[in-house]
Protein backbone atom coordinates (compact mmCIF):
# COMPACT_ATOMS: atom_id res chain seq x y z
CA UNK A 1 0.00 0.00 0.00
CA UNK A 2 1.37 3.56 -1.18
CA UNK A 3 -0.08 6.56 -0.39
CA UNK A 4 2.47 8.80 -2.83
CA UNK A 5 -0.29 9.55 -5.13
CA UNK A 6 -4.05 8.67 -5.38
CA UNK A 7 -5.99 5.59 -5.53
CA UNK A 8 -7.80 3.97 -8.22
CA UNK A 9 -9.35 1.10 -5.97
CA UNK A 10 -13.65 1.43 -5.96
CA UNK A 11 -14.88 1.36 -2.75
CA UNK A 12 -17.72 -0.87 -1.69
CA UNK A 13 -20.58 1.72 -1.56
CA UNK A 14 -19.96 3.26 -5.35
CA UNK A 15 -20.18 -0.29 -6.65
CA UNK A 16 -22.88 -2.45 -4.88
CA UNK A 17 -26.81 -2.66 -4.72
CA UNK A 18 -27.57 -2.88 -0.59
CA UNK A 19 -31.29 -3.24 0.68
CA UNK A 20 -32.65 0.08 2.07
CA UNK A 21 -32.05 -1.09 5.69
CA UNK A 22 -28.54 -2.04 5.10
CA UNK A 23 -27.97 1.11 3.26
CA UNK A 24 -29.17 3.27 6.12
CA UNK A 25 -26.94 1.13 8.56
CA UNK A 26 -24.32 2.07 6.86
CA UNK A 27 -24.81 5.94 6.61
CA UNK A 28 -26.23 5.65 10.01
CA UNK A 29 -22.03 4.69 10.83
CA UNK A 30 -21.10 6.96 8.87
CA UNK A 31 -22.02 9.98 10.59
CA UNK A 32 -21.45 8.35 13.51
CA UNK A 33 -17.81 8.71 12.17
CA UNK A 34 -18.19 12.14 10.82
CA UNK A 35 -19.10 13.15 14.84
CA UNK A 36 -16.07 11.46 16.05
CA UNK A 37 -13.60 12.89 13.75
CA UNK A 38 -14.99 16.24 13.99
CA UNK A 39 -16.32 16.46 10.40
CA UNK A 40 -18.46 19.24 10.32
CA UNK A 41 -16.63 21.24 12.44
CA UNK A 42 -14.51 22.91 8.92
CA UNK A 43 -17.86 23.43 6.87
CA UNK A 44 -19.05 24.89 9.68
CA UNK A 45 -16.39 27.76 10.01
CA UNK A 46 -17.05 28.19 6.59
CA UNK A 47 -20.41 29.20 6.92
CA UNK A 48 -19.51 31.48 9.33
CA UNK A 49 -17.47 33.54 8.08
CA UNK A 50 -19.50 34.29 4.51
CA UNK A 51 -22.51 34.59 6.62
CA UNK A 52 -20.99 36.84 9.21
CA UNK A 53 -22.43 40.51 7.56
CA UNK A 54 -25.86 39.09 7.29
CA UNK A 55 -28.97 40.38 9.35
CA UNK A 56 -31.39 38.05 11.28
CA UNK A 57 -33.90 37.04 9.06
CA UNK A 58 -31.73 36.72 5.93
CA UNK A 59 -32.43 34.46 3.18
CA UNK A 60 -28.91 32.13 2.19
CA UNK A 61 -29.07 29.30 -0.14
CA UNK A 62 -27.52 25.98 0.66
CA UNK A 63 -26.77 23.11 -1.80
CA UNK A 64 -24.81 20.20 -0.22
CA UNK A 65 -23.28 17.26 -2.51
CA UNK A 66 -23.03 14.55 -1.42
CA UNK A 67 -25.22 14.59 1.45
CA UNK A 68 -25.20 10.79 2.57
CA UNK A 69 -27.59 10.89 5.48
CA UNK A 70 -28.26 14.38 5.50
CA UNK A 71 -26.33 14.80 9.01
CA UNK A 72 -24.32 17.62 7.67
CA UNK A 73 -27.46 19.67 6.85
CA UNK A 74 -29.21 19.23 9.80
CA UNK A 75 -26.59 20.22 11.97
CA UNK A 76 -26.41 23.66 9.55
CA UNK A 77 -29.79 23.89 10.18
CA UNK A 78 -29.79 23.83 14.02
CA UNK A 79 -26.76 26.48 13.43
CA UNK A 80 -28.64 28.55 11.25
CA UNK A 81 -32.05 28.63 12.94
CA UNK A 82 -29.29 30.42 16.71
CA UNK A 83 -28.51 32.79 14.36
CA UNK A 84 -31.64 33.75 13.12
CA UNK A 85 -30.70 32.72 9.06
CA UNK A 86 -33.83 32.28 6.76
CA UNK A 87 -31.47 29.07 5.30
CA UNK A 88 -32.70 27.45 2.06
CA UNK A 89 -31.13 24.19 2.44
CA UNK A 90 -31.01 21.36 -0.62
CA UNK A 91 -28.87 18.53 -0.83
CA UNK A 92 -28.15 15.75 -3.85
CA UNK A 93 -26.90 12.74 -4.06
CA UNK A 94 -26.24 10.14 -6.55
CA UNK A 95 -27.46 7.02 -4.38
CA UNK A 96 -31.64 7.25 -4.01
CA UNK A 97 -31.02 5.19 -0.49
CA UNK A 98 -29.67 8.66 0.60
CA UNK A 99 -32.75 10.23 0.66
CA UNK A 100 -34.18 7.73 1.78
CA UNK A 101 -32.24 7.49 4.93
CA UNK A 102 -32.05 11.46 4.85
CA UNK A 103 -35.64 11.57 5.25
CA UNK A 104 -36.70 9.58 7.77
CA UNK A 105 -33.62 11.02 9.96
CA UNK A 106 -34.37 14.88 9.37
CA UNK A 107 -37.82 16.36 11.16
CA UNK A 108 -40.06 17.77 8.77
CA UNK A 109 -40.13 20.94 10.26
CA UNK A 110 -36.51 21.42 8.97
CA UNK A 111 -37.75 22.17 5.36
CA UNK A 112 -34.74 20.49 4.00
CA UNK A 113 -34.98 19.51 0.27
CA UNK A 114 -33.30 15.98 -0.10
CA UNK A 115 -33.32 14.94 -4.53
CA UNK A 116 -31.56 11.97 -5.96
CA UNK A 117 -29.71 12.50 -9.27
CA UNK A 118 -26.27 13.21 -10.68
CA UNK A 119 -24.25 16.13 -10.17
CA UNK A 120 -22.73 16.30 -13.41
CA UNK A 121 -26.26 16.14 -15.12
CA UNK A 122 -27.36 19.09 -13.37
CA UNK A 123 -27.11 22.57 -15.32
CA UNK A 124 -25.23 25.49 -13.25
CA UNK A 125 -28.21 26.38 -10.46
CA UNK A 126 -28.30 29.77 -8.31
CA UNK A 127 -27.02 29.08 -4.76
CA UNK A 128 -25.24 31.49 -2.28
CA UNK A 129 -22.62 28.93 -1.27
CA UNK A 130 -22.09 24.90 -2.47
CA UNK A 131 -20.28 22.63 -0.28
CA UNK A 132 -19.36 19.39 -0.11
CA UNK A 133 -17.97 17.25 2.91
CA UNK A 134 -16.44 13.80 2.06
CA UNK A 135 -17.22 13.94 -1.24
CA UNK A 136 -14.61 14.80 -3.64
CA UNK A 137 -12.54 11.66 -3.34
CA UNK A 138 -14.99 9.28 -4.93
CA UNK A 139 -14.11 11.34 -8.33
CA UNK A 140 -11.12 10.94 -10.35
CA UNK A 141 -8.85 14.12 -11.00
CA UNK A 142 -10.62 15.39 -14.20
CA UNK A 143 -14.39 14.90 -12.29
CA UNK A 144 -12.84 16.58 -9.63
CA UNK A 145 -11.83 19.89 -12.07
CA UNK A 146 -15.22 19.78 -13.79
CA UNK A 147 -17.06 19.97 -9.91
CA UNK A 148 -14.93 23.04 -9.38
CA UNK A 149 -15.87 24.81 -12.13
CA UNK A 150 -19.61 23.69 -11.98
CA UNK A 151 -19.41 25.16 -8.36
CA UNK A 152 -17.93 28.45 -9.53
CA UNK A 153 -20.55 29.03 -11.88
CA UNK A 154 -23.32 28.02 -9.31
CA UNK A 155 -22.25 30.03 -6.41
CA UNK A 156 -23.13 33.85 -5.84
CA UNK A 157 -20.86 34.02 -2.16
CA UNK A 158 -18.49 30.98 -2.79
CA UNK A 159 -18.07 27.43 -2.47
CA UNK A 160 -16.07 25.18 0.46
CA UNK A 161 -14.87 21.31 -0.03
CA UNK A 162 -14.07 19.62 3.23
CA UNK A 163 -11.97 16.17 2.13
CA UNK A 164 -9.72 13.80 3.75
CA UNK A 165 -6.01 14.25 3.85
CA UNK A 166 -3.66 11.72 2.15
CA UNK A 167 -1.28 10.39 5.13
CA UNK A 168 -0.31 7.24 6.62
CA UNK A 169 -1.07 8.21 10.03
CA UNK A 170 -4.72 8.92 8.91
CA UNK A 171 -4.87 5.31 6.91
CA UNK A 172 -4.11 3.42 10.09
CA UNK A 173 -5.51 5.81 12.84
CA UNK A 174 -9.09 5.19 11.34
CA UNK A 175 -8.52 1.58 10.77
CA UNK A 176 -7.74 1.20 14.35
CA UNK A 177 -10.63 3.30 15.52
CA UNK A 178 -13.43 1.21 13.28
CA UNK A 179 -12.15 -1.76 15.24
CA UNK A 180 -12.66 -0.52 18.20
CA UNK A 181 -16.04 1.60 17.64
CA UNK A 182 -17.04 -2.04 15.50
CA UNK A 183 -18.43 0.01 12.52
CA UNK A 184 -19.82 -1.81 9.83
CA UNK A 185 -17.86 -3.71 7.58
CA UNK A 186 -18.36 -1.66 4.79
CA UNK A 187 -17.86 1.59 6.50
CA UNK A 188 -14.52 0.00 7.85
CA UNK A 189 -13.35 -1.08 4.64
CA UNK A 190 -14.50 2.17 2.31
CA UNK A 191 -13.08 4.50 5.13
CA UNK A 192 -9.73 2.84 4.65
CA UNK A 193 -9.68 3.17 0.74
CA UNK A 194 -11.06 6.74 1.25
CA UNK A 195 -7.99 8.03 2.74
CA UNK A 196 -5.67 6.61 -0.41
CA UNK A 197 -8.51 7.69 -2.87
CA UNK A 198 -7.83 11.44 -1.24
CA UNK A 199 -6.00 13.99 -1.50
CA UNK A 200 -2.23 16.08 -0.44
CA UNK A 201 -2.04 19.92 -0.85
CA UNK A 202 0.13 19.69 -4.24
CA UNK A 203 -3.05 17.71 -5.78
CA UNK A 204 -5.37 20.64 -4.58
CA UNK A 205 -2.63 23.46 -6.04
CA UNK A 206 -2.69 20.95 -9.82
CA UNK A 207 -6.34 20.65 -9.21
CA UNK A 208 -7.09 24.05 -8.89
CA UNK A 209 -4.67 25.44 -11.71
CA UNK A 210 -6.48 22.99 -14.06
CA UNK A 211 -9.96 24.75 -13.45
CA UNK A 212 -8.10 28.12 -13.44
CA UNK A 213 -9.58 28.91 -10.18
CA UNK A 214 -8.18 30.39 -7.17
CA UNK A 215 -9.09 29.36 -3.74
CA UNK A 216 -7.63 28.57 -0.37
CA UNK A 217 -6.45 25.57 0.93
CA UNK A 218 -6.34 25.07 4.93
CA UNK A 219 -5.41 21.91 6.68
CA UNK A 220 -7.67 20.85 9.64
CA UNK A 221 -7.33 18.29 13.07
CA UNK A 222 -7.52 15.77 12.35
CA UNK A 223 -6.38 14.66 8.58
CA UNK A 224 -8.21 17.03 6.33
CA UNK A 225 -8.33 19.58 4.25
CA UNK A 226 -10.58 22.53 3.75
CA UNK A 227 -10.73 23.98 0.02
CA UNK A 228 -12.70 27.38 -0.37
CA UNK A 229 -13.69 30.16 -2.61
CA UNK A 230 -14.84 33.39 -1.42
CA UNK A 231 -16.06 35.79 -4.03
Amino acid sequence: MTLRSRSHQTEYLDTETLSDAEYAAVLADLSAVNTVTLARAPTLAFLRRVTRGLQPGARFRVLDVGFGEGDMLRRIHRWGRRRGLALELTGIDLNPGCAAAARAATPGAMGIDYRTGDLFDVPPGEYDVVISSLFTHHLSDEQVVTFLRWMEASTAVGWFVNDLHRHTIAYHGFRALAAVARWNPIVRADGAISVTRSFRRRDWVALLDAAGIPARIAWHLPFRYGVSRIK
